[in-house]
């Protein structure tokens, strides 16, 4: 089911949008190292992402937030409408995909569908199949562990 709303570039100004919608919402993050290793972070939007601890977990450089243009050109969308099913537009497999816990841990899940004027709810085993359609496995990561 995908529901229309104002454009939204932050959790914080989705959150009354969202608050009707069950499961678990996500925030989305595009990064890179230094070495060009990109990663798309997908987190319930209530996670604190420890992401100076990350990179030591994952075994990347430490991790900032990728340019709007590669994020464009890898993903095909554009700041604040970066969603994990952007990952069905990365066809050369160079992006880790790193899935929170807690939203992993959700049913359903929220996302944007390559655009931020809308939210998508998902069943997890849904998900799952979208991941392996696009030949995906997550990486699963408990932040809230990260010391």
């Amino acid at each position: 089911m995908t529901n229309h709303h104002a454009p939204t570039f932050t959790v914080e100004e989705g959150r009354d949008l969202k608050a009707s919608m069950p499961g678990g919402h996500s925030k989305n993050l595009f990064m890179r190292d230094k070495a060009g290793q990109i990663v798309l972070i997908s987190a319930h939007a209530d996670a604190i992402l420890k992401l100076n601890k990350l990179h030591k977990v994952i075994g990347t450089g430490r991790l900032s937030f990728a340019p709007a243009d590669l994020m464009e050109e890898v993903l095909g969308v554009t700041p604040g409408s970066v969603t994990a099913f952007a990952l069905a537009n990365e066809t050369a497999k160079n992006v880790r995909f790193i899935l929170e816990r807690t939203l992993a841990e959700s049913d359903p899940l929220n996302f944007h569908p390559l655009r931020n004027d809308m939210t998508t709810t998902i069943g997890r085993a849904d998900f799952d199949r979208f991941l392996a359609h696009t030949g995906r496995t997550p990486e699963v990561i408990d932040f809230s562990a990260l010391v």
